[in-house]
């Protein structure tokens, strides 16, 4: 059970792009025993159509590229369809650019995300379209450390 004194196990901090340099915020990965918790923290995100943003780990370890061309595709251990992989997390809710979040998942462990990346997309992930829930443009972007 999470203690609200808790050190968590890994967090990134997340920066927005050129195009959208408001955008900044904070993940805590917080591994339990059977499970992990993410706290997201989010604040300067661009209105948009639904006010909802793709959220996801990808497979790369930086953030580097033009419009973070280097994170690769969504982390997925299992070689599974789209929005099962391991990396996929539920969208973002935006309110007046603000958003937060608090979800568990029991499809990695914290020592498996170290180094990996998490990318806030413009759109709202539609859960079904492959590969990748046709998101939209990365807007985000923040490397997973240790703490």
């Amino acid at each position: 059970m999470f203690q609200c004194n808790q050190k968590p196990d890994a967090k990134a901090i997340i920066e927005g792009s050129e195009k959208y340099p408001n955008i900044s915020g904070r993940l805590f990965f917080f591994q339990e025993k059977n499970d992990v918790l993410v706290k997201a923290e989010i604040t300067g995100l661009p209105k948009n159509e639904s006010g909802f943003f793709g959220f996801h780990i990808h497979e790369g370890n930086n953030c580097d590229g033009i419009g973070f061309s280097n994170v690769g595709s969504h982390f997925d251990m299992q070689n599974s369809p789209h929005p099962l992989h391991t990396g996929d997390l539920p969208p973002l809710l935006s309110c007046n650019g603000k958003a937060s979040m608090n979800v568990r998942t029991c499809r990695f462990r914290v020592r498996e995300i170290i180094g990996r990346t998490v990318i806030i997309h413009y759109g709202a992930d539609d859960l079904r379209t492959q590969p990748s829930g046709n998101a939209g443009e990365k807007i985000a972007c923040g490397v997973i450390r240790a703490v």
